[in-house]
């Protein structure tokens, strides 16, 4: 195992759903004896050099208005072009917190990391709250422990591949 290789996690949360998921896939990744550093940034924290300092990444946004959260696009807008033919062929992954399908949201994530040259590890994991209400979409989210096992078998995946070199 190789305790250099680093994990970013970048997220991005208002209600607390993505928070929580990312925060269990951190502790996956982080599992003892995985040997990998896991650096989890609130995408307003994170920027390029976050982005060229890491080995692997995990994306996590809640699904807005059909798309990936403002605040994680900015950060794609900020560090995209610093990054650029710089981290090609570094493993990916996705995690998206919807109150629908979240498909939309995923497939901007791989658009963005195709153009990264990322490879992508594994299929998006997309947690569906069924919040269609105002009321529902702006309420505090709390994510059922079985989803968040998810977010942590992903995690956990990510950090062991990155410790063993399979990606």
């Amino acid at each position: 195992m190789n305790a250099s290789k680093t994990l970013l996690i970048i997220y991005h949360s208002m209600t607390g759903g993505t928070r929580q998921m990312a925060e269990a896939a951190r502790d996956g990744a982080a599992a003892e004896g995985q040997g990998v550093q896991v650096r989890l940034l609130h995408a307003c924290e994170a920027g390029p050099d976050d982005v060229l300092s890491a080995d692997g990444y995990l994306f996590a946004t809640p699904e807005n208005l059909a798309a990936i959260s403002g605040q994680l696009k900015d950060f794609f807008d900020r560090s995209y072009y610093a990054a650029l033919d710089r981290i090609n062929g570094r493993p990916y992954a996705s995690l998206i917190c919807a109150g629908s399908d979240g498909q939309n949201a995923a497939r901007q994530i791989a658009r963005i990391a195709t153009g990264w040259r990322l490879k992508p590890v594994a299929e998006p994991l997309i947690i569906c709250t069924h919040a269609q209400t105002t009321e529902a979409i702006l309420a505090p989210k709390q994510i059922a422990a079985t989803e968040l096992e998810q977010c942590r078998a992903l995690g956990e995946a990510m950090g062991a591949g990155l410790a063993l070199g399979v990606f």
